[in-house]
């Protein structure tokens, strides 16, 4: 399984991490609540792990290009998860929760940054579409929130630890097969970093994706307790990210043959139109069927506008800092953004409700995407 050439490693850790994370997106505001949680100490909680991305996913970034390796610092990330995730998916009060959650974001939240970066660098090395290897993300993200929706009506929520550190240890024993990519470069070294720092173009694209990417990260947190204000079961929760993440990877298998007719920008802007249409959408609807069914358009807005902007960042960093850079714009893309949607969302859905949060979503994505259009015909004029 381990040969030069084979894609089955990477894709099989995309499967098993989206796999494991799809608990945490989908499930974990649900066992909060299991737990007596409101909704305001659910924000402060899912607010943590974006808090920690901030260092953690730099940090890792950091050590994997000075080191040049991916694979051993997933390794280590792994073992990591698998301790940290026993222990935090048991904590019981309030206090406990939110210490243990720092250990456990702190390996938790760059695993998928550093797996996309190797994935980028393999689909460049052998000359295939970084999509149609990412989708295997996509794909192992749906078919647990189905299957693990499922189960936990069955279990009950309170037991979701078990489906998830199995997942977190295919994650492990899956980075023992993975090939690195050698990079022609130079160790970096933290004087290096102030490359990225200085980087006007670069901090002011990602100053303004954050519009965007608040409204999403809002939703990953909120959307299954908007289901079920809505009167929906933990099950259809499931179903809401199965559709929502297989139109995602429908997206990312086929984005090749449409992706390199238009510049990244538009696509994104395009996307961002889509994510404030959507957004408008679930603020009008009264059954929680409707918000699964719209689930369809998550490809179309998150799967778009991710690989377009992951694509467009990627030619606004340097090669030697390629590891470091695309963990920069990772925390942005759900550690800063990530922080604002769930503390942000979590006093708007406890104080308003989850129509009113969708709606000013809505505002904030449709601002969004006028402002990537004005950004593009900036860097054309310049």
């Amino acid at each position: 399984m381990r040969e030069k050439n084979s894609l089955v490693p990477l894709k099989l850790l995309l499967f098993s991490f989206h796999g494991a994370n799809t608990m945490m997106v989908s499930f974990l505001p649900l066992l909060l609540t299991y737990r007596g949680l409101n909704g305001q100490e659910i924000g402060w909680v899912l607010a943590v792990g974006p808090a920690i991305s901030i260092i953690s996913k730099p940090f890792w970034g950091f050590m994997s290009d000075k080191y040049q390796t991916v694979q051993k610092i997933l390794k280590i990330i792994a073992f990591g998860l698998i301790i940290s995730s026993i222990i935090f998916l048991q904590m019981q009060t309030l206090a406990l929760i939110l210490g243990v959650a720092v250990l456990f974001y702190f390996f938790s939240s760059p695993i998928g940054p550093l797996a996309d970066s190797l994935t980028h660098r393999r689909a460049e090395a052998l000359g295939v579409s970084f999509g149609s290897i990412r989708t295997w993300g996509s794909i192992g993200f749906a078919i647990c929130s189905l299957l693990v929706g499922g189960l936990l009506d069955w279990i009950g929520v309170q037991y979701l630890v078990i489906p998830y550190v199995f997942m977190a240890t295919v994650v492990l024993i899956t980075c023992f097969y993975l090939v690195d990519v050698k990079v022609e470069t130079e160790p970096v070294h933290l004087r290096d970093v102030k490359k990225l720092i200085k980087n006007g173009p670069l901090l002011l694209y990602l100053a303004i994706l954050i519009l965007i990417t608040v409204t999403h990260r809002a939703n990953d947190s909120f959307i299954s307790l908007y289901i079920g204000q809505l009167g929906g079961r933990d099950s259809l929760v499931g179903w809401a990210w199965f559709i929502g993440v297989a139109s995602e990877a429908a997206v990312f298998a086929f984005a090749n043959k449409w992706f390199r007719r238009f510049h990244p920008l538009i696509f994104m802007s395009i996307a961002g139109f889509l994510f404030a249409a959507r957004w408008f959408m679930y603020s009008l609807v009264s059954a929680p069927i409707a918000v699964v069914l719209l689930q369809v358009l998550h490809g179309l807005s998150f799967g778009a506008f991710y690989l377009a902007s992951f694509h467009y960042v990627t030619r606004l960093i340097p090669d030697e800092l390629q590891a470091t850079g695309h963990l920069m714009f990772m925390t942005v893309f759900f550690g800063i953004s990530g922080i604002v949607g769930s503390l942000g969302g979590g006093f708007i859905f406890d104080h308003y409700g989850g129509q009113t949060l969708y709606l000013i979503m809505g505002i904030m994505a449709l601002l969004g995407a006028g402002l990537i259009l004005t950004y593009h015909t900036f860097i054309r004029q310049r």
